[in-house]
């Protein structure tokens, strides 16, 4: 039984319930690996796990759902990877450390021409983009769609990829410095949603066709206002809850605002089985490899710092993706 540095959680609440400690690691099982981190992945979903919005499986427990590195060690029955090949992962709780141990399944090989960071910034976020965007609603050239937290970590390569795909985008962003680098990355049109009626905006610069889907991480504040964003038929794909959850859902709107559809996806689902996790992971590889798409890193820290990066990321002082180091 071996030592690594990790973050630990005894109890949910704020940041500063992350504790900075050495833990055991052991070897691996039957179909596992062990992974020494070079890049550890931040999304806000880690903020769901550490608050409590979202159980974790038990308590203590290592936050953390994204990551890159190289295998140290494969157990028993293991074919697919051996050490010191280069593997990223997403949607597996405990990334906040140095080293852990996972199933191999759900692992996928680092391409070449894809570094460690790259891999650690993108793998959760950009697969979130690859299900909502070829998904959950197939985005078609000419579809217009609207995008809110435009500026964030999904947002930058959503809207990117969605632009490659022929789609009018628009993006909602808080501030003016968010706007121009949506704008940079794949924002057809931005709007400011603290200083104008998002909808009424959506309805201008549509010229009252609306949008055929709306993709909301926000939740609570930009609900139901997201509905009048829609056309008939049109989709409301509510992925987070960055402002907080939704509390009610009258499904009566949908009728009201059109014949509406509605869905809340999780890429937790979307990659459950292997073969999945393989098309979504290598259609995202594919896009960032090609240059359609860039994985913008705009915030770099230590592991040891967590406290301080969750107090920026739910701070909203954070654009596009932030990676730790161990």
């Amino acid at each position: 039984m071996s030592k690594t540095m990790a973050i630990r959680i005894y109890e949910n609440g704020g940041p500063e319930v992350m504790r900075y400690e050495d833990v055991a690691i052991g070897d691996p099982g039957p179909g596992e690996i062990r992974v020494k981190h070079t890049a550890i992945g931040v999304n806000y979903i880690d903020t769901y796990f550490r608050s409590g919005l979202y159980p974790a499986p038990s308590i203590p427990f290592t936050p953390g759902n994204e990551g890159a590195g190289v295998v140290t060690a494969v157990g028993e029955g293991v074919t697919r990877f051996k050490e010191g090949d280069r593997v990223a992962y997403a949607a597996t709780l405990g990334s906040y450390a140095e080293e852990r141990l996972l199933e191999a399944d759900k692992v996928v090989a680092t391409p070449d021409g894809v570094d460690d960071e790259t891999a650690a910034a993108m793998m959760l976020k950009g697969m979130t983009a690859q299900y909502l965007l070829r998904r959950t609603y197939r985005v078609k050239k000419g579809d217009t769609i609207l995008f809110h937290a435009a500026a964030g970590g999904v947002g930058l390569i959503a809207c990117q990829w969605a632009r490659h795909l022929g789609a009018t985008v628009i993006g909602t962003v808080g501030s003016r410095e968010k706007g121009e680098l949506a704008m940079q990355n794949g924002c057809d049109h931005v709007i400011y949603y603290r200083d104008e009626d998002f909808a009424k905006r959506v309805d201008e610069i549509t010229k009252g066709e609306r949008c055929h889907v709306v993709y909301d991480g926000v939740g609570k504040a930009t609900f139901p206002a997201s509905l009048d964003c829609l056309r008939p038929f049109g989709m409301f794909a509510s992925f987070g809850n960055a402002s907080g959850a939704i509390e009610a859902f009258n499904l009566g709107l949908l009728a009201q605002k059109g014949s509406l559809y509605a869905t809340r996806p999780t890429l937790f689902t979307h990659i459950a089985k292997r073969a999945d996790l393989e098309e979504v992971a290598g259609e995202l590889f594919d896009v960032v490899a090609s240059g359609a798409v860039k994985i913008p890193v705009h915030h770099r820290a230590k592991l040891a710092d967590a406290v301080d990066v969750h107090k920026a990321l739910e701070g909203r002082e954070t654009t596009g993706a932030t990676v730790m180091s161990p």
